[in-house]
């Protein structure tokens, strides 16, 4: 071999090693691994790499030793190259099958596989940021760029200037960037050359990179999901998920369409370049000239940290900071500053507090700013009130007036000792306040008055005209039946009830009752939930019509529960039932098709009833044709349509269920009433008869004991002046409400009166003879009967 030859064959080897050592890294690596990316395992040593990408094989770069550029001769499908590097004694050599994708290799280093990669969610959002000079969008290699503008020349669409082209030396590049040449497997980083697995390519206008040599360049993790098929991008807890031909990826879960599908080209893996830059917030910008595309990686850490408690007081509070500091490329922070931390602010006003930290390659963070408002410490509540006298007689009003004050208006609350309204037991009376605010602070305040031996009212003269409506007061009680009764005329209007309360604990599933009505029609429902698991219940309105659409009208609806106290349940059902007549919330029209089924009144169905729940609801409709009504109780997870047809019926218990007719009763009394003690009696069974109807599943007769469901509307016409009406339970506990003259009015507010000494104030008619109409249904869960009492108020005296 002549020495010419000899010559030519050192300078071939020479110019393969320069191309190939530098390389660090998937794509272009001297690092003797093995990993599997997308089941193709990749040699990450410089001269695998040649072989995968046909373009570093010694013919190749040789051809093209001048201008560094991959040769046209490159080793493509099907072709073996082998490529030697004489750096030592390690020897790496492969064989490339175009057709299968498969690398096999003969590797002196380690082998492993990349981990499979888990989804975390992180609700950052993941549409990209704008680039710093251009806006998001692909390169295009011919001199523009799709949806900017060129860098060089940001007026002309991507074109150059018509000038003379000043050619750059991308090993120019700063610290914090990544260049990719176009067109060119070429990559420049920190003063160095790497070669991506495959070049920069377009695709349809659309930029693709290879990710294997973007990922190890631009700081970010690889690995790939083995269950999913997808390639994971992570980057300070972010994730972008590929795969394989499809143009949507996910990043933090969120799928997100590319501007083209990945795609596998001689086993190396390409992905739209904006892809990463955009979700990543990674800035770039495009240098048409010198055709390339220039990658802004910080590689900073970044300080930050909270603060807590969220509020913050002056020479008190322990401050607690808790740092989310985040380093890129698996550095560690070594050294931190901090400006402006105290443990206790000592004094109140804005603070600001900045945190500084440094990683392992010695590169500080930008600071990061914290700005605390410290508060004055808290001053405790003050507690204070007043009487309006000093000395009282006995039954004698005592007005106190609350003065109690915070400084953050924060006092959470009043604990009251002897505020009563009168005292009727001669001698001094000390009464006191606490307060408390939301901090735990609290005051206390007393006050000693006296009480004289002179009596102004007795305590029932000072109860009936004093006791606040809806407050409830005790009386003797057993003198009522001894009271006049008051026998009132008794109508009605058409209104189909239709009750529901029987079993009224249900212990499994299945139809409660059914029934049928037309025309105006109430329900009454009131359910417990004892089958030891999570139910609901439904109403189920069908038109059994066959050819004819019905419309059904929800006019009025209230609905407590569900709730562990049948009693609360049962009042609280009766007083939105009342609002809904007033405000016309609960109206609702409903169309239903030939033999259509739908679920109605949904409020009853929206929440489980858990073990123990009550629901207790009251409702009118109207309907212009014959809807057939199921009441059910399922397991919470099934649906009541479907399940509806395989229910069977549930037996009675000793409630009542039923179908009543005429269930809006009138009641009128016309005489005087008032001027002497009087009462008039409801849900007895005798005086107010109980409705009569049928058991709408067995068609037995049934009666409905207490007349629950009921509406009453009474009219008192001439009620003396001067007159107290209160409401007495006479059957056992009561509550609910009662609509005077239009007015809702609590039975005892917060509370339950009970029979037979108890009475809740209703009205109290003025100076002369009103006309007072009474609204009532009895509340679910309470007893009957109750009597409504009309007796005459004392005689007010001056103090």
């Amino acid at each position: 071999m002549n020495f010419k030859k000899l010559t030519m064959i050192a300078v071939l080897a020479a110019a393969q090693t320069a191309l190939v050592v530098p390389a660090a890294g998937a794509e272009g690596a001297v690092t003797g691994t093995t990993e599997t990316i997308q089941n193709i395992t990749a040699n990450t040593d410089a001269a695998s790499n040649a072989k995968q990408d046909g373009a570093a094989n010694a013919a190749g770069i040789a051809d093209n030793s001048k201008n560094g550029e991959p040769s046209n001769n490159a080793a493509g499908k099907d072709q073996t190259a082998t490529g030697t590097t004489n750096t030592g004694t390690t020897t790496n050599t492969g064989t490339t099958d175009g057709n299968n994708g498969n690398i096999n290799q003969n590797d002196s280093g380690k082998t492993g596989d990349v981990q499979s990669g888990n989804s975390q969610t992180d609700p950052t959002s993941q549409d990209g940021s704008k680039n710093t000079q251009d806006q998001p969008g692909d390169v295009n290699p011919n001199g523009q760029t799709n949806g900017q503008n060129d860098a060089s020349d940001p007026g002309k669409d991507g074109k150059s200037a018509g000038t003379s082209v000043t050619s750059v030396d991308p090993l120019q590049a700063g610290s914090d960037q990544l260049i990719l040449m176009m067109n060119s497997n070429k990559m420049y980083q920190n003063g160095k050359l790497y070669l991506a697995g495959q070049p920069m390519a377009v695709k349809n206008g659309v930029s693709y990179v290879a990710i294997r040599a973007m990922v190890e360049h631009a700081g970010l993790k690889l690995t790939y999901d083995n269950k999913t098929k997808e390639t994971i991008i992570m980057k300070d807890g972010k994730e972008l998920r590929f795969k394989t031909n499809s143009n949507v990826y996910r990043v933090d879960g969120v799928s997100t369409k590319m501007k083209g599908p990945a795609y596998q080209q001689n086993n190396v893996f390409m992905v739209p370049l904006t892809s990463i830059t955009q979700a990543l917030n990674i800035p770039y910008t495009v240098d048409q000239a010198n055709k390339r595309v220039i990658l802004t990686l910080s590689t900073k850490p970044v300080a930050a940290f909270t603060v807590s408690p969220s509020e913050i007081y002056a020479g008190e509070t322990t401050v607690t900071y808790t740092t989310q500091t985040k380093v890129s490329n698996g550095l560690e922070i070594v050294d931190e500053r901090w400006e402006g931390k105290e443990d206790v602010f000592q004094e109140a006003g804005p603070h600001t507090i900045t945190h500084y930290v440094q990683d392992s390659s010695g590169q500080w963070s930008d600071p990061y700013t914290v700005t605390v408002n410290v508060v004055k410490p808290n001053e405790p509540p003050v507690a204070k009130f007043t009487t309006d006298k000093d000395e009282y007689k006995m039954g004698e009003k005592v007005t106190i007036t609350d003065l109690s004050t915070d400084d953050e208006n924060a006092i959470v609350s009043r604990e009251w000792l002897n505020d009563r309204k009168a005292f009727f037991t001669p001698g001094p009376v000390t009464i006191r306040l606490t307060v408390t605010d939301k901090h735990g602070a609290t005051s206390e305040f007393q006050k000693t008055i006296n009480i004289t031996n002179e009596t102004l009212y007795t305590e029932d003269q000072f109860n009936k005209l004093f006791t606040d409506v809806g407050d409830k007061f005790t009386f003797d009680g057993s003198q009522v039946p001894s009271w006049k009764n008051l026998q009132y005329q008794i109508s009605s209007e058409p209104s189909t009830l239709i009750r529901s309360n029987s079993p009224e604990t249900v212990y499994q599933e299945g139809l409660l009752y059914r029934e049928t009505g037309l025309g105006n029609t109430r329900f009454m429902v009131h359910h417990v939930n004892s089958t030891g698991k999570n139910m609901k219940l439904y109403v189920i309105a069908t038109n059994t019509n066959a050819d004819t659409a019905a419309q059904l009208t929800i006019q009025d609806f209230g609905m407590g529960g569900p709730n562990l106290y049948p009693t609360l349940t049962g009042k609280v059902s009766t007083e939105r039932y009342f609002q809904s007549m007033q405000n016309q919330t609960a109206r609702q029209v409903i169309n239903l098709a030939p033999g259509e089924s739908k679920v109605v009144m949904t409020d009853i169905s929206k929440v489980k009833m858990k073990q123990g729940d009550t629901i207790s609801a009251l409702a009118d409709a109207f309907s212009d044709l014959p809807i057939q009504y199921s009441f059910i109780m399922i397991d919470e997870s099934k649906d009541p349509l479907q399940t509806l047809p395989y229910l069977t019926n549930l037996e009675r218990d000793v409630h009542n269920r039923g179908t009543y007719p005429d269930s809006t009763r009138l009641i009128r009394y016309d005489d005087l009433v008032g001027d002497t003690p009087s009462r008039l009696v409801l849900g007895d069974n005798s005086q107010d008869p109980n409705l009569t109807g049928l058991d709408g599943i067995y068609g037995t007769e049934t009666s409905n004991a207490g007349n629950f469901g009921v509406l009453y509307k009474i009219t008192v016409s001439r009620v003396a002046p001067h007159t107290l009406i209160t409401l007495n339970p006479r059957g056992g506990l009561y509550t609910g409400v009662v609509m005077v003259n239009g007015q809702p009015v609590q039975v005892a507010k917060n509370v339950s009166v009970n029979a037979p000494h108890e009475a809740s104030v209703l009205y109290r008619t003025g100076n002369g003879e009103e006309n007072v109409e009474i609204w009532y249904t009895a509340a679910p869960g309470s007893n009957l009967p109750i009597n409504l009492l009309f007796t005459p108020l004392p005689e007010v005296k001056l103090p």
